[in-house]
């Protein structure tokens, strides 16, 4: 896992090979004009989701977990307490894999809680589990998906 602000992100374009597009979109887009939903970028690739959401309680939130792509969870507006825990620590899961959506929820507690502020973004590897949208009021983000065995 990797909490950093947008400029940083930089730093990090050598871990994946699609990585420098998915920084250059999330750099040189007007993200607050995207509507809700999801937009691709390259194909089934790269893809970005954007979510308008109320924030949960940390007790309605639940881990989650992907296997085909990496989750880069940029914050707009309001501020997204995303709950962390290594997957191989989580041993309570509530259902299979969903194959067609790429999710697995978990019944753990978060080891931890990264409070992620506007402009600040998440890098979740398919080893990091997290339960994103906790808050209280409006949050705003866009959560890149990166396919983890990229063509």
């Amino acid at each position: 896992m990797i909490f950093a602000t947008l400029p940083l992100f930089s730093r990090y374009l050598t871990l994946h090979p699609l990585f420098p597009a998915a920084y250059a979109y999330l750099r040189d887009t007007d993200l607050n004009a995207l509507a809700p939903g999801v937009h691709q970028i390259i194909d089934q690739q790269l893809f970005v989701i954007v979510e308008h959401a109320n924030g949960r309680t940390r007790a309605e939130a639940k881990l989650e977990a992907h296997r085909r792509y990496i989750d880069i969870q940029l914050v707009l507006a309001g501020l997204d307490e995303m709950g962390w825990q290594a997957l191989s620590d989580c041993n309570q899961p509530i259902d299979e894999h969903n194959l067609e959506r790429d999710i697995r929820f978990f019944d753990d507690a978060p080891a931890t809680w990264i409070a992620v502020p506007p402009a600040h973004f998440c890098i979740f590897f398919p080893d990091d589990a997290h339960a994103p949208l906790v808050g209280s009021g409006a949050i705003r983000k866009v959560i890149m998906k990166v396919a983890v065995a990229a063509i």
